[in-house]
């Protein structure tokens, strides 16, 4: 994943085809054309091609999240330790290193979010829960110091995924809880980061990751349902952790996510005859660098080395000129709210797309190429080494149980 020589992106060309509705208004066709107009606007407003990452605008933004947030964040009281992953993650994109002090209090935080019978739960006292802990993990991670390496209890983590595995392969996002392709995912990515992975822990997890895959070519939640960006990163990724990427109909799946990207736009959608959302920037533009690396090293005969099949450029061009918010932080698309959610998302998006095989790159200065981030899982590269090489000299606990009921 190291990036080419940069190469200058093409023009803007407000003449990119939209949406053609072969004459036959709905709801859905009257709303995409509204957001191709205002995307427009926005791309008529660019002068001279050039754009900008408002890196200080941001990174102001992202730390006044981790220290004060208004009480219009308490609908997100059971995503506590997502507030912190999003955050710190989004600013070790911008290579900004926090102060030992900050550090060391979001590790005291996670720590009261972890439960005496393993993983992580929304926020302190909560019901551990597979996305917490997943989110918790990776932003003590991210944070990168021994203090937060050592304050994940292992033996416990690898108790409390064991305990959520199914006999079908699948598992439960949290005792007596829903199950769904990102429980799976949620489960392995703590798994194989902490070195506490055992094959009986995804025992058929395999076989069920592949029946997820839907007729469409991408994964959905379970078997049999709509294919979705973030379940089909969820599931392609989770199969690669688990070596089982050969169970996976891999042109299906590439035909799918290639046309999730908006020809006018730039962007990415999540679903066929959705809206442009910049968090797909990761969801779905993550998928397609792990696609493309999968097949490289399959020595597919029809693989293009110098993409990533999608445009790059373009999607560099909607997040720096659509997205970014006066007040800082990242939104969805124009017109919506700026919050830590799309921010951190649609970074990491924008890092992949910079970090490209064709070297393609819209802006000219160099502050506003961020650090690389993992498209497996997310979080910097030199971050997810190095938690990697600590995790790999600490004993792999071995705790034997068996599935619930």
């Amino acid at each position: 994943l190291k990036m080419a020589a940069s190469v200058p992106a093409p023009p803007i060309c407000n003449l990119r085809p939209g949406t053609r509705d072969d004459g036959l208004e709905t709801i859905s066709s009257l709303e995409q054309l509204k957001v191709e107009g205002t995307v427009s606007e926005f791309y008529k407003r660019i002068k001279g091609n050039k754009f900008e990452l408002r890196r200080d605008l941001h990174i102001d933004y992202l730390k006044e999240g981790l220290v004060n947030l208004s009480q219009d964040f308490e609908c997100l009281d059971a995503s506590r330790p997502w507030l912190c992953y999003w955050i710190v993650h989004a600013l070790s994109l911008f290579g900004y290193t926090l102060e030992q002090d900050l550090s060391s209090r979001i590790v005291q935080f996670l720590n009261k979010c972890q439960a005496p019978s393993g993983g992580y739960g929304g926020g302190p006292g909560q019901l551990p829960h597979l996305a917490p802990t997943y989110a918790a993990v990776l932003a003590l991670c991210e944070l990168g110091t021994e203090e937060a390496f050592r304050s994940i209890d292992r033996p416990a983590l690898q108790r409390f995924i064991s305990s959520l595995h199914q006999e079908d392969g699948s598992f439960l996002m949290h005792d007596d809880g829903e199950v769904d392709i990102r429980a799976l995912y949620c489960a392995a990515v703590p798994a194989v980061m902490t070195n506490i992975m055992l094959p009986e822990m995804f025992s058929q997890s395999e076989k069920w990751l592949a029946s997820c895959q839907s007729y469409e070519g991408g994964f959905g939640a379970c078997p049999g349902t709509e294919a979705h960006g973030g379940y089909a990163f969820c599931g392609y990724a989770a199969s690669l952790i688990l070596n089982s990427q050969h169970l996976i109909n891999h042109k299906r799946l590439l035909h799918w996510a290639c046309h999730r990207q908006m020809s006018l736009e730039g962007g990415f959608q999540g679903r066929t005859n959705k809206l442009v959302d910049s968090c797909y920037s990761f969801w779905v533009g993550g998928l397609l660098p792990l696609l493309s690396l999968c097949l490289k090293y399959m020595k597919d005969p029809d693989l293009d080395q110098n993409s990533w099949f999608f445009d790059e450029g373009a999607l560099q061009q909607y997040i720096l000129c659509c997205c970014q918010h006066p007040l800082g932080g990242l939104r969805d698309k124009p017109g919506k709210g700026h919050d830590f959610y799309h921010s951190c998302y649609s970074l990491s998006g924008l890092s992949l797309s910079q970090h490209n095989l064709s070297g393609c790159h819209v802006t000219s200065m160099c502050t506003d190429t961020l650090q690389p981030t993992h498209p497996l899982y997310n979080i910097t590269m030199d971050k997810c080494e190095e938690a990697i090489r600590y995790f790999k000299t600490q004993p792999k606990p071995n705790i034997v149980t068996t599935s619930l009921e």
